[in-house]
């Protein structure tokens, strides 16, 4: 009984903690940049774009394949530096805990 116990309490200790980096990641911005910095895209922690700047010099028809790549780029830099991050933050929450290798949590 006793265990079950101890093990419930660490599961809403868990479950706080949880709550506590999804709410820090929705907070955090990261910028991806493209082509040198013609191109950057913010992102928040939670994959929404909150920002778009591009250099003037691309906004010509005939750069609009370069534009549209830079973009692409600059979008899946962003992305990965969030993955990063959130895969940071919940490091520290899971240490110690015997979770399988390929265990998702529901926030990441």
């Amino acid at each position: 009984m006793r265990d079950m116990m101890n093990m419930m309490k660490k599961a809403k200790e868990m479950q706080e903690k949880m709550q506590k980096i999804q709410e820090e990641m929705a907070n955090l911005q990261v910028t991806g940049t493209a082509g040198g910095g013609l191109v950057s895209i913010t992102l928040n922690g939670k994959n929404t774009i909150t920002a778009i700047k591009i250099d003037p010099s691309l906004l010509k028809p005939e750069e609009i394949e370069i534009l549209e790549d830079l973009i692409m780029a600059a979008y899946n830099e962003a992305k990965t530096k969030i993955e990063i991050a959130m895969q940071e933050k919940t490091k520290s929450m899971t240490a110690g805990l015997p979770l399988p290798p390929d265990f998702k949590l529901p926030f990441s």
